[in-house]
């Protein structure tokens, strides 16, 4: 299959390397030309440490499979698969994808990498609506395997099944939004834990990085292999029907104070930056980006080595 890129920032990019992995033709486009040549240049980088980390088997050849188009039309050509990244904005995309419309194959599928969005917004103008939908993935997908698939009522059912099984088969792990919903599944859990989070520091109970701390070495040392419904199957000696016989209670009182509670305070986001730029100055960003998907890099060998012991 031939996949477009449209959009070469840090999801785009990421994209390309998730597809070329999986044995197809990508092609990048941007608005800004400037955009797909750093693009190329970070993949070229990229590759050679995810086969390092036993996550790619052949960075050249992989990074032989991605090219940049220098116009629209030029991308659009031949493909089957089309994935838009550009900013996180409901007017840009609908303006792009009617010229996308206009110019691709009849039965390539559209698909577009937002986060909140929801499709009936994006794409109900659409002519050819029936064949769009949204694959939203973590950051950076090509570290990170979950991508939600998610059609508005228009999206013909076999577009959908076409989509996962083409993310299955580049490595992703696809899970199917059945039905329309801000935030999607991955971002409304994710909101979840931050209003939560939010709230805890604004009314002092904890700092930030006591906050932090509870989830990395804490709960996420299980929800690295293990979702929370799983998890609770396992902390009750006769799974989860009894840890919600246990602690049902509780789990409703709370969530009614959480319910409850009041917003957190318009100030939270330069309190939270004061503390965050003492730990990780302005200037090192980019290299704690960088650590970051070197650690992911690492999780995910570990990840792929353990699966194959994974009781079933």
């Amino acid at each position: 299959m031939r996949a477009a890129i449209l959009g070469s920032g840090l999801i785009g990019r990421s994209w390309a390397m998730v597809f070329a992995r999986g044995g197809h033709d990508v092609v990048l486009w941007d608005q800004d030309p400037a955009q797909v040549e750093k693009a190329k240049g970070h993949i070229a980088r990229t590759l050679p440490e995810m086969q390092s980390a036993g996550l790619l088997e052949d960075a050249e050849s992989t990074f032989r499979r991605i090219s940049g188009a220098a116009d629209l039309a030029q991308a659009l050509a031949g493909v089957d698969f089309i994935q838009e990244n550009i900013v996180e904005r409901a007017e840009p995309k609908k303006a792009l994808f009617t010229e996308v419309e206009r110019l691709a194959p009849p039965n390539a599928i559209i698909s577009s990498s937002t986060s909140a969005i929801m499709p009936s917004i994006i794409f109900g103008e659409l002519a050819t609506r029936r064949r769009c939908l949204v694959s939203h993935p973590l950051n950076p997908p090509h570290l990170a395997p979950i991508v939600e698939l998610c059609g508005a009522d228009f999206t013909q059912p076999d577009v959908i099944s076409r989509a996962r099984d083409f993310m299955a088969g580049c490595g992703m792990s696809p899970i199917i939004v059945k039905r329309e919903i801000e935030g999607f599944i991955l971002n409304r859990l994710q909101l979840a834990v931050l209003n939560e989070a939010f709230r805890l520091i604004a009314d002092d109970y904890v700092s930030a990085e006591d906050l932090d701390k509870t989830i990395k070495d804490g709960l996420a040392l299980r929800w690295s292999f293990m979702g929370p419904i799983e998890t609770i199957d396992l902390n009750a000696p006769d799974g989860v029907a009894d840890y919600l016989e246990r602690y049902g209670p509780t789990i409703r009182r709370v969530g009614h104070s959480q319910s409850a509670a009041e917003p957190w305070p318009e100030d939270m986001g330069a309190r939270l930056d004061a503390e965050r730029r003492a730990a990780v100055p302005r200037e090192k960003l980019g290299d704690a980006t960088q650590w970051r998907d070197r650690r992911m890099m690492a999780l995910a060998a570990h990840k792929r080595a353990q699966e194959r012991k994974t009781p079933h």
